[in-house]
């Protein structure tokens, strides 16, 4: 028989906000509700798509003391899909775990909760059993345990039958986004036996495996700041199974409000009108690219040019996000500038500084000789950079830059120091 299910993960029900809160309330408001409105778009597309069962992998809530209107959301959805005939099987994870207050006491019929301890499900469809759901709930916030270990034992203990799905708040592998609650390996969830690991706790979507088994973070529901890992599309996913087990995984984006990130080069834009033209333009290019959703901005300004000097003036980012601001109030679904950083470089001659004789042709020179020497730029740079990398977890999405462009960067950055020192 062939059947679907959709899994998702970190709703952050009510999640409030409170940065923006200071600048924008009504902004601020429109974000609580975001979060609400699109667990309300995951129940829809529950029933549209006919889904045999809804898996939550935790997190459900922002915090252990949980809002009323969030539960009370919460409860109103879940009825729904119970009435539906659609069962949901929820997870509690490090934000609401299973000691927070909780306004609701009685779920729906069709809805079951993990406790604390490893525990199992069987889903049926038409007197048929599609699935195994093996569970496992946060007792508390502070979760150190591999609980993954625990799931995989009372898997193996036998009993259920169809499809088997492990459903858990976790960090596989290296997540240095977030913090290590339940940390586990890949080759864990590989040993359990599992067909399909529906995952909670890291909010990009990934699928760290597409077989044997299939494990698959959707992501969360909505985004929340304007961090790397909570810009772009947010939503869930829907998966296709059969007897013979997973047979696909699609992402469904079902946010409604999103973070992005912007970047402008001024290195061709000649004073600050034509920089409010280009950011405009740029915010009409993302309006585009992701229609029907509010966009919350952030635009970082790259590149060397004469827009240097005046983006360095004190007030200017302020008075041009406040422009831009004012010219999208009246825009629907709302465009807000959350903010503006200045990231570019003044414009150098950098052969008319050799040629000075001075300090700053002396710092050029070595540059230059180490360019000319792959073994000592080398050894330099790994000197140089020794302490950063002893302080720091890089993550595997960090792509470095050539160490040619290191020296370049680093030599650029001291000239301009040393130029500004002497104006």
């Amino acid at each position: 028989m062939r059947f679907r299910f959709l899994h998702a993960a970190d709703l952050h029900l009510d999640t409030p906000f409170s940065g923006l809160g200071q600048t924008s309330p009504e902004i601020a408001e429109r974000l609580r509700d975001a979060s609400l409105d699109a667990f309300d778009a995951l129940v829809e597309l529950a029933i549209t798509r006919d889904v045999a069962f809804v898996l939550l992998a935790g997190d459900i809530y922002d915090g252990a003391e949980r809002g009323v209107r969030a539960q009370l959301r919460f409860r109103r959805g879940l009825e729904r899909l119970s009435q539906r005939g659609i069962p949901t099987l929820v997870v509690h994870g490090n934000h609401d775990p299973l000691d927070g207050w909780s306004a609701v006491r009685r779920w729906p019929e069709r809805v079951h909760v993990f406790g604390p301890e490893p525990g199992t499900k069987e889903v049926h469809r038409d007197g048929e059993r599609l699935a195994t759901v093996y569970g496992v709930s946060y007792p508390r916030r502070e979760v150190s345990e591999n609980l993954a270990l625990g799931l995989a034992e009372r898997a193996r203990e036998g009993g259920g039958g169809g499809l088997r799905i492990g459903l858990l708040h976790c960090t596989v592998g290296a997540q240095t986004e977030h913090a290590p609650y339940s940390p586990c390996t890949l080759d864990d969830l590989r040993a359990a036996g599992m067909d399909y690991w529906a995952l909670g706790h890291i909010h990009r979507h990934q699928v760290l495996s597409e077989r044997d088994p299939c494990v698959v973070y959707p992501g969360n529901l909505q985004g929340r700041s304007p961090k790397p890992s909570e810009q772009g599309a947010k939503g869930a996913v829907l998966v296709e199974a059969d007897e013979s087990g997973i047979l696909g995984v699609e992402f469904v984006a079902l946010d409604r409000a999103r973070f992005v990130g912007l970047e402008v080069d001024v290195g061709e834009i000649e004073d600050l009108a034509a920089l409010h033209a280009a950011l405009g333009a740029a915010a009409n290019e993302a309006a585009a690219a992701h229609a029907g959703r509010g966009l919350l901005l952030r635009a970082t300004l790259t590149g060397r040019g004469p827009l240097h000097a005046d983006l360095r003036r004190p007030g200017t980012l302020a008075e041009l996000r406040r422009q831009l601001r004012d010219d999208a109030a009246a825009r629907e679904p709302f465009v807000w500038w959350d903010a503006i950083e200045d990231a570019t470089l003044a414009t150098l001659d950098l052969d008319a500084i050799r040629a000075r004789g001075d300090f700053a042709a002396e710092v050029l020179a070595r540059a230059d000789a180490l360019a000319r020497e792959p073994e000592r730029r080398a050894a330099f740079l790994a000197a140089a950079l020794e302490p950063l990398h002893a302080r720091r977890r890089w993550t595997s999405e960090i792509e470095f830059p050539t160490e040619q462009e290191l020296l370049e960067a680093g030599a650029a950055l001291a000239i301009e120091l040393l130029e500004a020192e002497g104006e």
